[in-house]
């Protein structure tokens, strides 16, 4: 009638060893910090098949969220001067011309940001 405390750590049958050259151990600490996992939880993951999720992804997802909001507020700003509104009147070809270009080397950093993220799945 005894009840299970989650806190308490979970016995194992059985542990395996596996030995490995020092690049090899060092390679997969890399890959297991990556996943935000003790090498351990690492290499069980991997041998029964699940394919851990690098925690750097979420952080390129993050970042692909922040530039995506830049591009909203610019197209934002690109909108009220088309749309002939008074607040916008100020506005001079320059400054649309600026805005423009804004736009597109934000496209460009998140377009690397994209490929990175593609790169590193190889």
């Amino acid at each position: 009638m005894s009840e299970t405390n989650p806190k308490n750590k979970r016995k194992y049958k059985l542990h395996l060893r596996v030995p490995v050259e020092p690049e090899e151990g060092k390679i997969i600490r890399e890959q297991a910090e990556k996943c935000g996992l003790s090498i351990s939880e690492y290499l069980k993951k991997l041998g029964l098949g699940y394919e851990p999720t690098s925690i750097m992804d979420n952080q390129k997802v993050n970042e692909l969220a922040k530039i995506n909001g830049d591009l909203g507020r610019l197209g934002g700003l690109l909108k009220l001067w088309l749309s002939d509104d008074r607040r916008a009147a100020h506005f001079d070809k320059k400054t649309i011309n600026g805005l423009l270009k804004d736009i597109e080397e934000t496209r460009t950093q998140m377009t690397g940001i994209m490929m990175k993220i593609i790169n590193s799945k190889k």
